[in-house]
């Protein structure tokens, strides 16, 4: 898990590096065509159909996957890469709310308090100027959106691929993803293309193979540790992208920014912790079917 948060803090680090002076169609265009070689090998690798049992509800898994994508990378090239990280980490609220909603699973009474302390920290790290006057944040309000536009999204695509995985193999919905990106972007990446020079081919090669890579080592860490114990290490990439921020970019976070990530960072872990009594409520209240 600490491997995984470092590569996608790593990914992030590509992106804002690479988006200094290309497209974000080109970031997310890159990142897809990486995520097709890789999604290809696999499949065939596993041996099974790539078209899928349910292609319409795959299609529009990809195409929320490919928003969220391209708002996250539009955020990274407008913000600090501390701060977008913080407030990308909003997912997990979204994703317990939208569960609740959508896919009817239980839920306790934290849910409420879990947003709460989401908003809260999202208004310390973006601190408008009607509430801040002075104090207010210099950040771009148009990153602000699209970071938690990025949120928002993720925990859509996390809803999706748990009400997908009960019927598709797990290589087919990334598969859909990687493709519905390429095609997304190609057409707005020609439209204003910029030729890559020198490094830039470099970390456009390194955002899809970070992430690819935290996708692997994510994997491996839910497998070998307790979700709870797994989720908290996934919280050092907060850590490692304010490292990466200060090494290479020169960002230093301000106190507001570490009072917004322990805001969030502890909605999320109020939501986890909701989603798991729920759980065990919703288990221990099913008990032994009757016989027939």
């Amino acid at each position: 898990m600490a491997q995984s948060a470092l590569a996608f803090a790593a990914m992030g680090a590509f992106a804002k590096a690479a988006g200094a002076r290309l497209p974000v169609a080109e970031l997310v265009l890159a990142r897809g065509l990486v995520s097709v070689v890789l999604s290809l090998a696999a499949l065939r690798r596993a041996g099974v159909d790539p078209v899928g049992r349910r292609p319409a509800r795959l299609f529009v898994r990809g195409v929320i996957g490919a928003l969220g994508l391209a708002a996250l990378f539009s955020a990274l090239a407008r913000l600090p890469l501390a701060e977008a990280t913080v407030i990308q980490y909003l997912h997990p609220v979204f994703t317990a709310l939208l569960a609740a909603l959508l896919l009817r699973e239980r839920t306790g009474g934290g849910l409420a308090l879990s947003i709460a302390l989401g908003a809260a920290g999202v208004l310390a790290v973006a601190r408008p100027a009607a509430l801040f006057g002075g104090a207010a944040s210099a950040l771009d309000p148009l990153g602000l959106a699209a970071a938690v536009a990025g949120a928002f999204l993720s925990a859509c695509a996390y809803v999706a691929v748990r009400h997908l995985s009960a019927t598709e193999h797990p290589v087919v919905i990334v598969s859909y993803f990687a493709w519905v990106a390429v095609a997304g972007s190609l057409p707005f990446a020609l439209r204003g293309f910029v030729w890559p020079q020198g490094i830039e081919w470099v970390l456009l090669v390194g955002v899809g193979v970070a992430a690819q890579v935290g996708q692997i080592a994510m994997t491996n860490g839910l497998r070998l540790l307790p979700a709870a114990r797994a989720t908290a290490l996934s919280y050092l990439q907060v850590v490692f992208a304010a490292g990466l921020g200060a090494l290479f970019f020169g960002e230093r976070p301000g106190a507001w920014t570490v009072v917004g990530a322990l805001a969030i960072l502890s909605g999320t872990l109020v939501a986890l912790r909701d989603g798991r009594r729920a759980a065990r409520a919703a288990g221990a209240g099913a008990g032994p079917s009757a016989p027939p």
